[in-house]
C-alpha cells in the first residue's frame, strides 16, 4: 500500500480475465518490450491472446497485477495493470530408481535376470515466464509480488520444482530470483537462430499437438567387407552408422516476433544481403532474415543424434527445417542447445541474432519430494544435451 499525499495506492494480483483485461495487458507488454532509443529490443506480438505461450500445457495460470487508486476523499476509484506473469506445470522425469519388485517388469524376467530394473521417477515441475512490470511502477515489489502468488498457485497443484529462464545479462531478473526468491542458477543453454535432456511425461501430448510439423531423421549406413562378415546386411539393417534427430514445432500460429529500433542503415545492409542473395543464389551467400517486421518463426527441439557422422547429419536437418520454414512463410527458424552440446557443430546460425548465454534458475518448492534416491535435483550435473519443451520457448 502506497499512501501519498491522501492518495491510496493498492496493489492487487489476481488471476486474468480475458473480456476485461486483454486490451490493458498487450499495452503493458508493449512498454515493456520497447527499449531505449537506439538499442535494438524484441518486441513480441501475441496475436491478440495473452495466455498464447502457456495455452497448450497441461496446466497454466496468468496473474495480473493491479493498482487500486483511491482520491482523497475515497470516493474516486481508478484501476490500471501494471503487471502480469504466466506460469505453468507438467509431470518430467528427474531420474531413475531400481524396482525391488519383479512385477514391474511387462514381461516375466527369466532367472538370470532377476535383478532391480530401473524405473523412471517423475516430478511436477513448474515454469514461470512472461514476467512484465510497466517500467513507471518498477522497484515498487510489484515482481515479487506475483512471483510470490504464482509459486503459491504452484504449491497447492503439487508442483516440487519452479524454474525460469531469462537472459545471463538481465540483471533485474536475476537478482529478483537469485537474490529474493531463493532459486540457484541451473543451466546456462545457447539460443540459436538458424542459417537461411530432461522430457516431459507427456511427451505424446507434445508430439500430437497440431503445432508439432514433424519429426525428422537422417541415417547413414555403415560399410562392410561382406566375404569376412556373413550376415552384415541383416544386422546393418537395425544398426546405422549415424543417426540424427529433430522435431519442428510451428511458432508461428502462436506469436509473432519483431526487432526494433534499428537504424536505417542496418535495415538497407540487411536488405541487401537478401537481395543479392536472391540475385545469386548459387554463391549461397548468407542472408540476414527479415526481422524488422512482425515475423513468425519455427522452433528445433528434440535434438539428438550419435555416431561419426551425426554432425553432418544435423545439418542436414537443419537444412530441411530451413526449407519447411520458408514455404510456410517464417522468417526465423531457432533451437535451443545445453552450451555442451556436441550437435551444435551441426547447427548454422547467425551470431548476432543468437544468444550464446541464456540462464535457467531453478526451486525446491518443499522439503517432503518424491526423489528421494536421486537427492536435491537442483544440484544435479548438466549434461551434454538437453530437451527444451517447445510449448515452453
Amino acid at each position: 500500500m502506497v499512501v501519498e499525499g491522501g492518495v491510496v495506492a493498492v496493489v492487487l494480483v489476481r488471476e486474468y480475465d480475458a473480456d476485461k483485461d486483454r486490451t490493458a495487458v498487450e499495452e503493458v507488454e508493449n512498454k515493456c518490450e520497447v527499449g531505449p532509443s537506439g538499442e535494438l529490443s524484441l518486441y513480441t506480438d501475441l496475436l491478440g491472446d495473452p495466455i498464447c505461450r502457456v495455452r497448450n500445457s497441461p496446466a497454466y495460470l496468468m496473474l495480473v497485477a493491479e493498482m487500486v487508486v483511491l482520491g482523497g476523499g475515497g470516493d474516486e476509484e481508478r484501476r490500471e495493470i501494471v503487471g502480469m506473469i504466466r506460469g505453468c506445470i507438467k509431470t518430467a522425469t528427474c531420474g531413475t530408481k531400481l524396482s525391488r519388485n519383479g512385477k514391474n517388469c511387462s514381461v516375466k524376467p527369466k532367472p538370470p535376470q532377476l535383478q532391480p530394473l530401473p524405473l523412471p521417477i517423475y516430478t511436477k515441475l513448474a515454469y514461470i515466464l512472461g514476467l512484465r512490470v510497466s517500467p513507471s511502477h518498477r522497484r515498487m515489489g510489484i515482481g515479487l509480488k506475483l512471483v510470490r502468488r504464482m509459486e503459491e498457485w504452484f504449491r497447492e497443484n503439487g508442483a516440487e520444482y519452479s524454474y525460469m529462464a531469462t537472459e545471463n545479462d538481465n540483471q533485474a531478473s536475476v537478482k529478483l530470483f537469485t537474490q529474493k526468491c531463493g532459486y540457484s542458477k541451473f543451466r546456462t543453454p545457447s539460443i540459436l537462430v538458424l542459417l537461411h535432456r530432461v522430457l516431459p511425461r507427456d511427451i505424446d501430448a507434445v508430439l500430437n499437438n497440431k503445432l508439432n510439423l514433424g519429426t525428422f531423421l537422417a541415417v547413414t549406413k555403415g560399410s562392410y567387407d561382406a566375404d569376412n562378415w556373413p550376415g552384415a546386411d541383416e544386422f546393418l539393417a537395425s544398426q546405422p552408422e549415424s543417426w540424427a534427430v529433430l522435431s519442428v514445432w510451428n511458432s508461428k500460429d502462436v506469436f509473432r516476433l519483431e526487432v526494433r529500433g534499428a537504424s536505417r542503415l542496418r535495415k538497407a545492409l540487411a536488405k541487401t544481403t537478401r537481395v543479392l542473395d536472391q540475385a545469386v543464389p548459387w554463391l549461397h551467400l548468407p542472408s540476414v532474415p527479415e526481422v524488422f517486421r512482425p515475423f513468425g518463426f519455427h522452433f528445433l527441439y528434440g535434438l539428438g543424434g550419435e555416431g561419426p557422422n551425426a554432425v553432418k547429419m544435423m545439418k542436414a536437418l537443419c537444412g530441411l527445417a530451413h526449407n519447411l520454414a520458408m514455404e510456410r512463410g517464417c522468417g526465423v527458424v531457432a533451437t535451443e542447445v545445453a552450451s555442451r552440446e556436441p550437435l551444435r557443430l551441426g547447427i548454422p546460425h547467425w551470431k548476432s541474432l543468437s544468444c550464446a548465454e541464456d540462464l535457467w534458475c531453478i526451486k525446491r518448492l518443499g522439503e517432503d519430494y518424491s526423489d528421494g534416491s536421486v537427492g536435491d535435483w537442483t544440484k544435479s550435473p548438466p549434461g551434454l544435451s538437453i530437451f527444451v519443451d517447445p510449448r515452453e520457448f
